[in-house]
């Protein structure tokens, strides 16, 4: 009875039409949020050895969500992180983008490297992504769990502008880490298996990066751009992957 009567005040927008739109638009928000943190959970689990992929996997997302939660709990503190500490080149910088920055210049040397690694398949045994050729499960994790904190940070955020309902801010969390599980490995098995999709997903590690530097930096991109550009090339790298199946299905019927 103690229970019912405690979730009472955080369950009363169940009975709100306008409260279930805005739960639907942050779980569509958060699922699409996801999508950058699970590109670079799924290139950096590929590294690792097969029968450790999945597992690093789960580790990764479940990792997400227990950080998001905890977040969500100490919600009064996320919003102060919008509050500028200090001001350097006629811009006030807060503790969230001091996070961005940090996050996004983690983002551009990873996905630089990697380009790297991928372009030049003979220079890479003395070079630190020779080392990520032997990545370690632990080293693994702990690289997702640094994006996921820059990333959790920015959902948390977003869902506070959304709404002020908690219950819907954690409703909408699960789902879209639910979600993240689900999508992870089919996802993880598109980009081993397609070569070019691998230098396609790096390429939008790369300007994701860009992107929370700039928003960092006080010159926000509106992510509608972001995820337009990256819808246009995935369509043109899947008209070309259709391409050159239906050449090869060609080919050898000769």
């Amino acid at each position: 009875m103690q229970l019912i009567e405690f979730l009472a005040p955080h369950l009363a927008f169940v009975s709100d039409p306008t409260a279930w739109v805005a739960l639907l638009t942050l779980i569509v928000l958060e699922v699409v949020l996801g999508i950058d943190n699970l590109i670079f959970i799924s290139i950096l689990t590929n590294k690792l050895p097969e029968a450790q992929r999945a597992r690093a996997r789960r580790l990764g997302i479940s990792a997400a969500l227990i950080m998001r939660l905890v977040l969500l709990a100490t919600i009064s503190i996320i919003v102060q992180l919008t509050t500028p500490v200090f001001t350097a080149f006629g811009h006030g910088f807060s503790w969230r983008d001091l996070i961005l920055i940090a996050g996004g210049l983690f983002l551009v040397w990873k996905a630089t490297k990697e380009i790297h690694h991928t372009v030049d398949l003979e220079d890479h045994q003395d070079t630190m992504m020779g080392e990520t050729l032997q990545l370690s499960l632990a080293g693994a994790i702990f690289q997702i769990l640094l994006l996921d904190l820059v990333f959790s940070i920015d959902s948390i955020i977003t869902a506070v502008g959304m709404t002020d309902e908690i219950a819907i801010m954690y409703i909408a969390v699960i789902v879209a880490v639910t979600v993240m599980m689900l999508a992870a490995g089919p996802l993880a098995n598109f980009i081993a298996k397609n070569p070019s999709i691998v230098m396609l997903a790096l390429s939008f590690l790369l300007m994701i990066g860009m992107t929370l530097i700039a928003d960092g930096m006080g010159f926000h991109v509106p992510k509608g751009y972001i995820y337009a550009a990256m819808g246009f090339s995935a369509l043109v790298e899947g008209l070309n992957m259709l391409a050159r199946r239906r050449r090869k299905a060609k080919a050898g019927g000769h």
